[in-house]
Order: C-alpha cells, then sequence, then structure tokens
C-alpha cells in the first residue's frame, strides 16, 4: 500500500518528494524493503526518518543512503542520526540554526563527545516544540517570538496556558525571546 501510494503522488508530480516516516503518528513505519523499492522512483529524493529506530535509520542510510537523502526527524537523535551519515536535520534548527550547525559540524569533525553536550543544551527546547500536537507550538512559538504566523486551524486548537508557560520557557532559557 505504502509503494503504490508513494508512487502515485510521485508519478502526479514533475519535482522531488520527501517521504516521511512517522509511525507514531500514521501507525504505519516505512521498512527498509519499501524503501529500496521506492527509491529508484526518479522523482522520490529523501526520506525524513521520525521512526525513532536508530539501527532501522543506519541500515536505510547503508542500503539507500546514494539514491535517497535521510534527514532527520527527531530532534533529540541529531548526534546519532548525524554519525549514521543522514543529510540534515528537522525542527529544532528553525530556532537554534547556529547551536544545529554547530552540532553538526562537530559531527562531521568526528568530535561526537563535544556534539553531544551540545545537542543537550537543545533538548529542553525540543522537547517544548512538541509539547502538544504539531504544529501547534511551533505556531505558538513564532508568534511568541513577534513572528506572525497567526491561529491554528481547527479541528487544531489553541495551546492550553500551562503549555504555553512552558514553552516560553523553554524559548527564553535558549535565549530566543526575552
Amino acid at each position: 500500500g505504502l509503494v503504490a501510494h508513494y508512487t502515485a503522488i510521485a508519478d502526479a508530480v514533475n519535482i522531488p518528494i520527501i517521504l516521511y516516516n512517522v509511525p507514531s503518528r500514521t501507525g504505519v513505519n516505512i521498512s527498509l524493503d519499501t524503501y529500496k523499492i521506492l527509491a529508484e522512483h526518479k522523482n522520490i529524493a529523501a526520506a525524513k526518518e521520525a521512526s525513532g529506530n536508530i539501527s532501522a535509520i543506519a541500515k536505510l542510510i547503508a542500503e539507500c543512503g546514494d539514491k535517497l537523502d535521510v534527514y532527520s526527524g527527531n530532534d533529540d537523535q541529531i548526534v546519532p542520526i548525524s554519525v549514521a551519515g543522514y543529510d540534515g536535520i528537522s525542527l529544532i534548527q528553525q530556532f537554534q540554526p547556529k547551536l544545529t550547525h554547530n552540532i553538526a559540524q562537530l559531527c562531521l569533525d568526528n568530535n561526537c563527545a563535544e556534539a553531544a553536550k551540545l545537542a543537550a543544551q537543545s533538548l529542553e527546547l525540543a522537547n517544548a516544540l512538541f509539547i502538544d500536537v504539531n504544529p501547534i507550538p511551533v505556531k505558538e512559538a513564532l508568534n511568541m517570538m513577534e513572528i506572525d504566523a497567526g491561529p491554528c486551524r481547527l479541528p487544531l486548537y489553541e495551546m492550553e496556558d500551562a503549555k504555553k508557560e512552558k514553552l516560553a520557557a523553554a524559548l527564553k532559557n535558549a535565549g530566543i525571546i526575552k
């Protein structure tokens, strides 16, 4: 079913597409065998991996990394996924670009111990950005940064005050807002 679904999408467009594996939200995991088939399609260029399974991601990179760019979908796994050979980082980079660049550079320089120390600095914000259903915290964070992201559309709804306070604290601790 996933092969047919993604193939239909890739056949319908003339631009590269990215597969998104987020089984915690979809209830379905894209297997390595499925990735291998989909990697052969000319319009399928990358995979955003949010399975949380480092071993599976490392196998994906080893088996399909020459045909698919692999992006991390889990901000708390930047270091292990970069060590496996990923091609990019997910959500946290939009809020802490210099920090995530430095983490990635340290990994590229084979200084994983220092990269892990820096990555720990981003965990509070990474966790806060997932305190509610995505994209609710992202829009709220942007609004707190005085970047008008507007309200969420239904069925998504405004964040509860207690969650807003946690998000604001994480943004303040990261030096993003005052």
